[in-house]
């Protein structure tokens, strides 16, 4: 019950994550700065838009990375003591063939002579 509540959060946040990073405006100075966009993002209000973005971003990463680990502790398990993987089951169970006799190489070199 509590891996799926997880698997939902998860989903929510990445969701989130996915709309934040959508919204932004690039800040690399591509295209839009060598044309003169690049001063757009220096007035107060953008700029605290900018700031309110950039850190929801970093806040919901690391939620996610939080949840995915803590989701590893919330994954059902079966509680079995012997339990074996099917190639240690196969490898048990099968029977021991008799090896054939090994051929005394020297011996048939030496009657070869």
């Amino acid at each position: 019950m509590s891996y799926f509540l997880f698997l939902i959060l998860i989903i929510i946040v990445s969701l989130l994550l996915i709309l934040v990073i959508m919204v932004q405006n690039p800040k690399g100075g591509g295209l839009s700065s060598s044309f003169g966009g690049g001063g757009s993002q220096s007035l107060g209000g953008v700029q605290n838009t900018t700031n309110f973005l950039d850190k929801s971003t970093w806040t919901l990463a690391i939620a996610l990375f939080a949840l995915i680990l803590l989701s590893n502790f919330a994954i059902p398990r079966t509680n079995s003591v012997n339990v074996q993987s099917e190639t240690e089951g196969i490898i048990n169970d099968r029977e021991v063939l008799d090896t054939p006799a090994t051929l005394d190489t020297d011996k048939l070199i030496d009657s070869a002579n």
